[in-house]
């Protein structure tokens, strides 16, 4: 199975290093030097890491036969993806793969059905479940350990224990407002102010 593990950034200084946004939470194996990465588009991999460094938070790989700074830059928007093991899991108990909880069936603790996983959003302060509910709207869910009480792989299956008004607010968020109908991302992203 394929993942994508990162995205690159701009060029850093002239010798064909890049900037990336690491979109894994093992990019210490994922972005280790040696590492051969398919790429999106597929015309500019596979790529193989020659080396990586930390530079003021951000994670700089220099690719082989990258050497400088135009080449760099011609990566730019890259996708960098990784072949993993669909059976594979982090070796934290805790953590998950994006693909091992899309489509799991949303319950709360009480057993009444929310709906099922479509998306996983990955925003800077938390990860958040899309979730589509039976009627075609959708719920957001922080994935947080006091919202999220359990992950239940074999049986396909999200326990969660929302606070008063996450779930019962965002359906009555997307019912018509003046007469126009609002999605629940919208009043999110409205009231929070958060990205989508």
């Amino acid at each position: 199975m394929q993942l994508v593990v990162a995205r690159v950034g701009r060029a850093h200084g002239i010798k064909g290093e890049v900037t990336v946004e690491v979109r894994t939470d093992e990019p210490e194996l994922r972005l280790a030097p040696g590492a051969v990465l398919a790429t999106d588009p597929a015309s500019a991999g596979p790529l193989t890491i020659e080396t990586g460094r930390v530079h003021s938070g951000r994670l700089l790989l220099r690719f082989e036969g990258v050497r400088d700074r135009n080449a760099a830059e011609a990566l730019r928007n890259t996708l960098l993806i990784a072949e993993v093991d669909p059976d594979a899991t982090p070796e934290d108990p805790d953590e998950y793969y994006d693909h091992q909880l899309m489509d799991l069936d949303v319950v709360t603790k009480d057993g009444a059905e929310v709906g099922r996983i479509t998306e996983i959003s990955h925003l800077p302060s938390q990860d958040l479940f899309v979730v589509e509910r039976a009627d075609g709207s959708e719920a957001l869910i922080p994935f947080v350990a006091e919202i999220v009480v359990e992950i239940d792989l074999e049986e396909q299956r999200a326990v969660i224990d929302p606070p008063p008004g996450l779930i019962d607010d965002q359906v009555a968020r997307d019912e018509v407002a003046d007469g126009h109908s609002v999605s629940s991302r919208d009043v999110e992203n409205t009231s929070s102010g958060e990205e989508a």
